[in-house]
């Protein structure tokens, strides 16, 4: 083998030895949650510094191609790449999962001795989210999204006791598992089109384009239009969204951020990757197909969203038009990857904070968040009032806020491609947004806290520390960002494929 160089896998090996010793924690050595955070929290905090030392390490030397064949006879065919794209998803998904982790701790605390399954699965999950974005082959990819989702999958449907919880288990299982065969067919008519999965090296699918011209392309473009279909259905944009809304409503309000926002996270990593390094000759043809899954994913997210009366399916409608406003971006091709990395950045951690305040009104097993469980909120709880309040007005785009930032910079690449009528309908569905971000709002502010009755919590929530840090750090990234955002966008300016 050449270029061995463990720096880039060490995140997974720590995750990976973080679940395994969590594990032990607790049925070797019984030991109890105290052990699992410290044992979670150093596993993600490895992994996190990895990442640092990854991009430190690129901005050194530059990318680097790993594990490739040693026969200088044979095609490189390298399977992980190290670079800046990389290493930024590296550190977005370790932040957002330790950050999704500290929200999740009463979910896992009322689990009790299956909590370290539960925090076991969540740094499985993680890794393997991880691996869709250092991944130079589309088979090794593949393992990676397998990895996060059936991890995912057993997380949806972990609190059984709850009516709607085998029903998103269910649900995310089969259409996930029919949306990976989608993908991975479409990796096999690439494979049979160019002769092989790797993006990058000598033998692989970009220099096998670059070394030909393809009269009939037919078989690729299918493939490409496959695998869209397949990294489409992890992000939710329409119309492969169906599982989102059941999946977030059933799933324990503790479980969804990690679901919601690490996926998204990793999932665009992926598709950049894929689209702007292995088919960057075939733009023509497939930017106008991810143009049309974004307006759609617009449109409907949108329209959805404002018919909703629970505030999780609100937030899972709402998440079908920002994968469509990141879509917006991708469609520019190389020159719209800093802005959908602010984008994305940016609204993980804004999905995170109000999954959060859901588990804290609702409580972390809860499958429901009903509209009328944050009547009066504003009254009962001001500081929980006050931060959905903020997450809500920067996922709509107002200004000095990091939504309106990250809309922005995800326009203005596709007006420069010449996609001037999808940020039309970006703009309009921006507009239209407002309507179900403000109702919460005006909810909060201006309805009397309902009558107690069955079912309905109407006390005053209780904020554990680490929900308060949880809210705090989300906070700080919807105002910093949306205050001072040069020095993010200059620093995600750097993160393009290798």
């Amino acid at each position: 083998m050449e270029n061995i160089g463990f720096l880039p896998i060490a995140p997974e090996v720590a995750l990976l030895a973080g679940a395994l010793l969590v594990l032990m924690a607790e049925v070797t050595l019984g030991l109890g949650r105290r052990a699992w955070a410290l044992l979670a929290g150093g596993s993600l905090a490895s992994a996190f510094a990895f990442a640092v030392l990854q991009w430190l390490r690129v901005g050194e030397i530059g990318g680097q191609l790993n594990f490739s064949a040693r026969d200088v006879t044979a095609p490189r065919l390298p399977m992980v790449v190290m670079d800046h794209l990389s290493a930024l998803a590296g550190l977005l998904i370790f932040a957002v999962a330790a950050v999704a982790l500290l929200a999740a701790w009463r979910l896992v605390t009322s689990l009790e001795t299956r909590g370290a399954e539960f925090v076991a699965l969540f740094l499985l999950a993680v890794a393997g989210l991880h691996t869709m974005a250092l991944s130079s082959n589309l088979i090794l990819l593949f393992i990676g999204l397998e990895t996060a989702s059936i991890s995912l999958y057993v997380i949806a449907g972990y609190t059984r006791e709850q009516e709607r919880s085998d029903e998103a288990a269910m649900k995310y299982f089969l259409l996930g598992s029919f949306a990976s065969a989608i993908f991975l067919y479409g990796i096999a008519l690439v494979f049979a089109a160019t002769g092989s999965t790797s993006i990058y090296g000598s033998g692989g699918v970009a220099a096998f384009l670059d070394a030909r011209i393809i009269v009939e392309p037919g078989i690729v473009l299918i493939g490409i239009g496959l695998m869209i279909v397949g990294l489409g259905f992890k992000v939710s944009a329409a119309p492969f969204h169906q599982w989102a809304p059941d999946v977030y409503q059933g799933a324990p309000a503790g479980a969804v951020p990690i679901m919601a926002a690490g996926v998204k996270i990793a999932g665009f990593a992926a598709l950049v990757r894929i689209l702007n390094v292995a088919f960057p000759a075939l733009q023509d043809d497939w930017a106008p197909a991810i143009a049309v899954v974004a307006a759609v994913s617009l449109v409907v997210g949108t329209l959805l969203a404002v018919a909703q009366d629970d505030l999780k399916r609100m937030l899972a409608y709402s998440g079908v038009a920002h994968a469509g406003f990141i879509l917006t971006a991708v469609v520019a091709g190389r020159a719209g990857i800093p802005g959908m990395w602010f984008y994305v950045g940016t609204y993980a951690f804004m999905l995170v904070g109000a999954f959060t305040v859901v588990a804290l009104v609702s409580g972390p097993k809860a499958d429901r968040a009903p509209f009328e469980l944050f009547h009066g909120l504003g009254e009962r709880s001001p500081f929980l009032a006050s931060m959905l309040a903020l997450f809500m007005i920067s996922m709509g785009g107002i200004p000095a806020t990091a939504g309106f930032v990250g809309k922005v910079s995800v326009f203005a690449p596709a007006i420069d491609a010449g996609y001037l009528w999808l940020a039309i309908i970006g703009i309009l569905a921006a507009t239209a947004g407002l309507f179900f971000y403000l109702r919460v709002v005006v909810l909060m502010y201006f309805r009397d806290t309902p009558a107690e009755a069955p079912g309905t919590a109407v006390a005053a929530p209780e904020v554990p520390v680490s929900g308060g840090i949880v809210l705090v750090i989300a906070a700080a990234v919807a105002l910093v960002f949306g205050l001072v955002p040069w020095p993010l966008l200059n620093f995600v300016g750097d993160a393009l494929p290798l």
